[in-house]
């Protein structure tokens, strides 16, 4: 048996304690907004914050997370009027969007450490955030949107 909270509320899980974090959220529990991209935590698309940390769900096992928290774009905000979440609306930063998610969640990671960031906090945070359509100029503006900058 696992227990951790996620988004808040307290899960009891009879999984593999080898199972990667990122099947327990999509498969066990429902929680689809965290995605499957490469498996090797290369790109990003499948970024959580366990305990305010950002973790690789797809290489996390699901035991590493026991008795801790996480949260998934899920949490963030469930209204979905997290800062950041209005900013990637408002500048339009999506295109296919399979990356945005582990994009917003490692952003929210920096702005909770550093709340103005530079280009330079932004693009070292984000560098591990592949976006195959390359809206890169419009994650940096909705960054620095959400973290009350001018977005240039």
């Amino acid at each position: 048996m696992i227990i951790l909270k996620v988004n808040g509320a307290e899960q009891k899980l009879e999984v593999d304690p080898d199972m990667p974090l990122l099947w327990v959220l999509r498969d066990v529990l429902g929680l689809t907004g965290t995605k499957y991209g490469c498996g090797q935590a290369l790109c990003g698309a499948c970024v959580v914050h366990l305990d305010g940390e950002t973790v690789r769900a797809c290489v996390t096992p699901v035991k590493r997370a026991a008795g801790g928290s996480v949260t998934t774009i899920e949490g963030l905000s469930p209204t979905g009027d997290h800062p950041l979440q209005r900013a990637w609306v408002e500048l339009g930063v999506p295109q296919c969007g399979f990356c945005q998610a582990g994009q917003i969640m490692s952003a929210a990671a920096l702005l909770r450490k550093t709340p103005r960031p530079s280009n330079d906090d932004i693009d070292r945070s984000l560098a591990g955030n592949i976006c195959r359509c390359g809206t890169y100029t419009r994650i940096r503006a909705a960054v620095r949107k959400a973290a009350g900058l001018p977005t240039e």
